[in-house]
């Protein structure tokens, strides 16, 4: 499989120049392209040392008793017979979670190996690393992955011309049209086939969503397979019923009972960790956005999941019953109201755009507004950008009423918000006559657009 550039990919390189480096951890959902990425980054040394510990089960005894790490990677370059030179060799240690002790062992490479370019990944590794008392936090780095954001998926299908083209536009100087339509399209595209890297592939290859839908299927049953490795936390009939709820409820605050009634919400929130340590969800919480960090004032009982992808996503929604045919029929040619109503499936890919376009140093949290009482106003995100924070609404079309945002910005006196949509390129101004005829600026994003969000 050819491989498809990947926004990790300039970090990863950034991370190998770096004189002070340290060990680092890939960490990500299974199958969003980790391991790809660093092999990848493995044609830029002279040797490629990989260890796979779900393969190559007797190599974990290497890291048994007293840690040496020049010793275990002697005994790991005679294992594999690729030499293991200070400078020249990028070690990768796969699967690491079927290792715990490789993981603890990533500190002492700082320490005792530093010269040496080690990388670690696995699948689940977050539930491993969680059980570890320690893995040496402060002297191993972390690097976050997601599945292809859209810019990684308009290169993968040979659209670089239109990102170009696309930024060089702002709210001053919109896209000519059918640049805009032919973004619009390819949008739509990339919500069906989604970011999975085999997706893609298949999609580049083929352009049909049928098949692009049968790896999509694979992925999921993979990944409910592997809730029978979780089963000493959560049962795993309780994990794929709190997916498939997960799946019905994007864009609403969560609600237990709608999950399922058969089982307690202590249980149903029990689960809900277990998909966010998987990477399967992220939550957005709730916040009452008076001020920064967003965090301080969260509140935990409000909660909307984003899932990890909407190709699998719309898998699923077609595995409990909707036809796949007049899904694909309704995202590439039904209205933009009509897409927002199949499971608010717009303010999601929004919300994962997001995500995946910020730094991947750490878990990145996501924010939404909701005033509750007489009237429920809800602005679908926030943000802070130079000490200020801007709210964001994703609407589905041209059209929508702002009642909500012009309510927020109010409250709050905020000055500058970001509407996302199908829209082109613009932006206008609100004058807020109940306070002092203050101005409220709203730019206007298009969906393809945002990326350029945190280039800005």
């Amino acid at each position: 499989m050819k491989y498809i550039p990947r926004n990790i990919d300039k970090h990863l390189q950034e991370w190998k120049e770096d004189e002070s480096r340290k060990p680092l951890l890939l960490r990500g959902a299974r199958q969003v392209g980790k391991s790809s990425a660093v092999r990848h980054l493995g044609k830029s040394f002279k040797y490629y040392a990989e260890v796979n510990f779900e393969k190559e089960k007797g190599a974990k005894t290497f890291f048994e008793g007293d840690i040496k790490v020049h010793e275990i990677a002697s005994k790991i370059a005679k294992y594999i017979d690729v030499p293991i030179v200070a400078g020249e060799t990028l070690l990768f240690l796969d699967e690491v979670q079927e290792c715990p002790e490789a993981i603890m062992a990533l500190r002492f490479f700082k320490e005792d190996y530093p010269e040496l370019h080690v990388i670690a990944a696995g699948s689940l590794l977050e539930f491993t690393l969680e059980e570890l008392p320690t893995y040496g936090v402060g002297r191993i780095r972390s690097l976050f992955m997601y599945p292809m954001s859209f810019d990684e998926f308009a290169i993968a299908t040979g659209n670089q011309g239109l990102l170009e083209m696309r930024n060089l536009a702002s709210a001053a100087h919109p896209l000519d049209a059918p640049f805009h339509d032919k973004l619009v399209d390819l949008f739509r595209i990339y919500i069906l086939v989604g970011g999975m890297p085999e997706a893609v592939s298949v999609w580049v290859k083929t352009h049909d969503f049928h098949k692009c839908h049968r790896v999509h299927q694979d992925i999921i049953l993979s990944y409910e397979e592997d809730f029978n490795k979780y089963k000493k936390r959560v049962n795993a009939e309780l994990l794929r019923t709190t997916m498939r709820g997960i799946c019905h409820q994007i864009g609403s605050v969560v609600m237990y009972s709608t999950i399922s009634r058969d089982y307690r919400s202590v249980q149903i929130k029990d689960a809900l960790r277990m998909l966010e340590l998987a990477g399967i969800i992220y939550p957005v919480v709730a916040t009452s956005s008076n001020g920064l960090p967003l965090d301080a004032e969260t509140n935990e009982h409000r909660i909307k999941y984003l899932f990890l992808d909407t190709g699998l996503l719309l898998a699923i929604l077609q595995l409990d019953g909707s036809s796949s045919d007049e899904l694909i029929e309704l995202i590439l040619t039904g209205s933009p109201q009509d897409l927002v109503n199949k499971g608010n499936i717009t303010e999601m890919i929004a919300g994962l755009e997001m995500l995946r376009y910020k730094e991947p140093i750490q878990h990145q949290k996501s924010y939404f507004w909701e005033k509750t009482g007489k009237s429920i106003a809800e602005v679908d995100y926030l943000i802070a950008q130079k000490s200020s924070i801007i709210p964001i609404e994703v609407k589905s079309g041209t059209q929508g009423g702002m009642k909500s945002l012009w309510m927020l910005m109010h409250d709050k006196h905020l000055t500058n918000a970001i509407r996302i949509s199908i829209e082109n390129f613009g932006e206008f101004d609100y004058v807020d006559t109940e306070d002092a005829n203050a101005i409220r600026h709203v730019l206007i994003l298009p969906l393809y657009a945002i990326k350029m969000l945190f280039e800005t």
